[in-house]
């Protein structure tokens, strides 16, 4: 099954304000990606940014879990959802 960009942006959407709940994670994730708290309101709309937070949040299979099971998604969700933002294609090398 593959995501619409919209749903993949929803998608997102949902892992940002996951992470903007998680205490612990989101210093990591401002660390990570140089964004401010502002940032995260104001890159919000961007599928850009939002395939950001999804390559982070697909950075530890703890993080997938977590976010899955708090929203009820299947687990390779947010993988299909980064493959329908922009720079979320898969590269062949061959």
């Amino acid at each position: 099954m593959s995501y619409s960009q919209d749903a993949a942006e929803t998608l997102a959407l949902k892992a940002l304000a996951w992470l903007a709940g998680n205490e612990d994670l989101l210093p990591v994730f401002l660390g990570a990606s140089g964004a401010s708290e502002a940032d995260l309101r104001a890159r919000a709309s961007e599928p850009e940014f939002l395939g950001s937070v999804l390559d982070f949040l697909m950075m530890d299979d703890a993080w997938v879990v977590g976010f899955c099971d708090t929203i009820g998604e299947r687990y390779e969700g947010p993988m299909l959802a980064r493959a329908a933002l922009p720079g979320g294609a898969q590269v062949n090398w061959t």
